[in-house]
């Protein structure tokens, strides 16, 4: 009796679902089709600030202070987003075998590095720093209480894959 109310229940609980959803945004399996989220020249003057705010709420929370901008910091992380797309892997080493430390000394930043976080996704901007969060090694990073200055860019396909590059500076 209980596998057939259970049977029962889930058959519910998928007609309800499919009713629910716009169409065509449930795939094959059953599950909702990912939206590609689309980076618009408007998106790329503010995706900068959207971060820096997401990381300083961040590390308001955690009781460390602040961080700010750095072009340098950025133009490393931009760099570094256009050569994992033409690699197309996602680590922390560029296709001449530098390093993020590497990467900051060629942009011209005099600071320390407390660390660099990549992210291959379709995923937007907030949604890429919270899977950062959710991982200890990139977590340590954003929340690193030596840390001072950001830079952040990416790099989108044509069909919509972002290659995030986060650079974090002391």
């Amino acid at each position: 009796m209980r596998r057939r109310e259970l049977l029962a229940g889930l058959s519910a609980l998928s007609i309800l679902a499919a009713c629910g959803a716009p169409a065509g945004r449930i795939g094959a399996d059953g599950l909702p089709v990912r939206q590609v989220y689309r980076i618009t020249p408007e998106d790329e003057q503010q995706i900068p600030y959207r971060v820096l705010d997401g990381v300083n709420t961040l590390r308001q929370a955690a009781g460390r202070s602040p961080l700010s901008l750095d072009a340098q910091l950025t133009a490393a992380a931009a760099t570094h987003s256009q050569d994992m797309a033409r690699q197309n892997r996602p680590w922390n080493f560029g296709s001449d075998g530098s390093s993020a430390l590497d990467r900051i000394r060629r942009v011209g930043y005099q600071g320390g590095l407390v660390g660099e976080a990549i992210a291959e996704t379709y995923e937007t901007e907030l949604e890429t720093l919270a899977a950062w969060m959710e991982n200890p090694l990139t977590r340590d990073v954003v929340l690193d209480p030596t840390a001072r200055r950001l830079g952040v860019s990416w790099f989108q396909e044509p069909a919509g894959k972002i290659w995030w590059t986060m650079v974090i500076g002391s």
